[in-house]
């Protein structure tokens, strides 16, 4: 097996990677150039190649280690890596993750510069976080309008019931005079989101938990927002813009900009797909598959880059 150059290994951009793996009780280290995962079945030992040029992120659970040399390639990769609880939620902290970030130089300065112009006043943060939650609408609209699979289960943008929700958020955006008051708003409409989504799915008496060991819903919506949350740290660390200048999760959490940016996608993705799963009883692995192809199919990391990339630039025009 031929050894990788790691000059060769950022051939494929952030926003077009595909993979994201969660993987827990095994090894990752690098043998012949190659990042790999070590499991154990019975007394057989079985290696598994991860294609690194084509990941975005991976997280650790429990039961999981990796070498220094497997890190090293990871990070010549520019992937990120994190630790987390058993089935991707943290085991010690409630609402982060640690993400180890590759070492680089050499990112681009100009969206931190421009996200600096205007960063610092309030005004002009606020109507950012109302940007990024209009765009958040924007996405929704635009992928439950043409995706069959969510139509079929009821979440369709013509559905009286989510086009009310939308429409009265949207309505509400423009009033909100600070983060808090935008804030609140934006917590209704996820709980209208749930309300929806357990009558569609039947899923009867369902309330948001956060605590792990809660019901099926619960527990795939926590997995996927991480997923979203890996997403988000990725767009970030490739753009060069540091996870404390959040516009509207910042008041509690250093890392709150991971959160906004994830906001952008998660109900619209993760969401939905949490109740299809829990009601139709499919496992851990069958729900990851399921978020990473709809990350894929509709060009999640892409709409986030974009966003990203357009309020960094233009948002000293606020």
């Amino acid at each position: 097996m031929d050894n990788l150059n790691p000059s060769s290994l950022k051939t494929i951009l952030h926003s077009k990677r595909a993979n994201i793996y969660y993987l827990e009780m095994c090894r990752v280290m690098q043998k012949n150039g190659r990042v790999l995962y070590l499991t154990e079945e019975t007394k057989e030992k079985q290696y598994w190649n991860i294609p690194i040029a084509n990941t975005t992120c991976i997280l650790l659970g429990t039961g999981t280690s990796i070498t220094q040399a497997a890190m090293r390639m990871l990070a010549s990769a520019s992937v990120l890596v994190g630790f987390s609880g058993g089935g991707g939620t943290p085991l010690l902290a409630a609402n982060a993750i640690e993400w180890l970030s590759p070492q680089s130089e050499y990112r681009p300065t100009e969206y931190v510069q421009g996200w600096m112009t205007w960063w610092f006043d309030e005004r002009k943060r606020l109507e950012a976080a109302k940007l990024f939650q209009r765009q958040r609408i924007v996405y929704m609209q635009k992928v439950w309008a043409k995706d069959s699979d969510l139509k079929a289960e009821g979440f369709s943008i013509d559905d009286v019931a989510i086009h009310h929700a939308l429409a009265h958020f949207l309505s509400n955006i423009e009033q909100c005079q600070n983060v808090t008051q935008l804030l609140l708003i934006e917590a209704k409409l996820t709980k209208s989101l749930y309300k929806i989504a357990a009558n569609q799915t039947k899923l009867k008496g369902f309330v948001r938990n956060h605590e792990k060991g809660a019901d099926d819903a619960n527990a795939f919506l926590s997995h996927g927002n991480y997923l979203a949350y890996g997403l988000a740290a990725s767009t970030l660390w490739v753009l060069g813009i540091p996870h404390g200048f959040a516009v509207m999760h910042g008041k509690t959490r250093r890392g709150a900009l991971v959160f906004d940016v994830a906001d952008l996608i998660k109900d619209t993705l993760i969401l939905p797909w949490a109740f299809i799963c829990a009601k139709e009883g499919a496992t851990e692995n069958e729900f990851r598959q399921q978020c990473l192809l709809n990350f894929s199919k509709h060009n999640a990391l892409d709409f986030m880059f974009d966003t990203v990339k357009d309020i960094s630039l233009t948002g000293h025009t606020l």
